[in-house]
């Protein structure tokens, strides 16, 4: 008899590895993009205005596959229960990618009347995403026991 041991919940390795390859990429590019966003609120320069929503924007294509594996994953039934973890980690992405579309919207506007709204977007969408990343870490360490095996 062999004792039992732990081995991680997934669905599929290679889904697994697109997600943890470019989950964290829109992350940074909204954390850039709030940094930017400070930026161009303290110093009044289009750059910085410019830029930030550049950053938004390629965040935003960024964030559509693993946005759509994240949903898959969470919503298609499958022989692996989805913890409240994960749903939480899908809502928290979800309400992140809306507040940082909008964020994109508000960015087509001239000049300095995009401040304060994209500052106060662009918080939003980081500390929804922060509190999504911290879930996604507590959540990758969850294990499921292997049946023991008898010979």
């Amino acid at each position: 008899m062999t004792p039992a041991t732990s081995i991680p919940t997934y669905r599929s390795r290679f889904a697994t590895a697109i997600f943890d390859l470019l989950n964290p990429v829109p992350y940074g590019l909204f954390v850039g993009t709030l940094i930017f966003d400070i930026v161009y609120a303290i110093s009044r320069n289009v750059f910085w205005g410019k830029g930030a929503a550049w950053l938004v924007t390629v965040g935003l294509v960024f964030a559509i596959i693993p946005r759509l594996i994240n949903l898959f994953h969470v919503w298609i039934p499958s022989r692996y229960p989805v913890t409240r973890r994960e749903r939480l980690e899908f809502w928290l992405n979800l309400f992140g990618i809306v507040a940082a579309i909008a964020n994109a919207f508000i960015h087509t506007r001239d000049a300095y009347a995009i401040v304060p709204m994209n500052v106060i977007l662009s918080v939003i969408t980081v500390a929804l995403l922060s509190i999504s990343q911290i879930v996604h870490a507590l959540d990758k360490f969850r294990v499921r026991p292997v049946e023991v095996i008898r010979e």
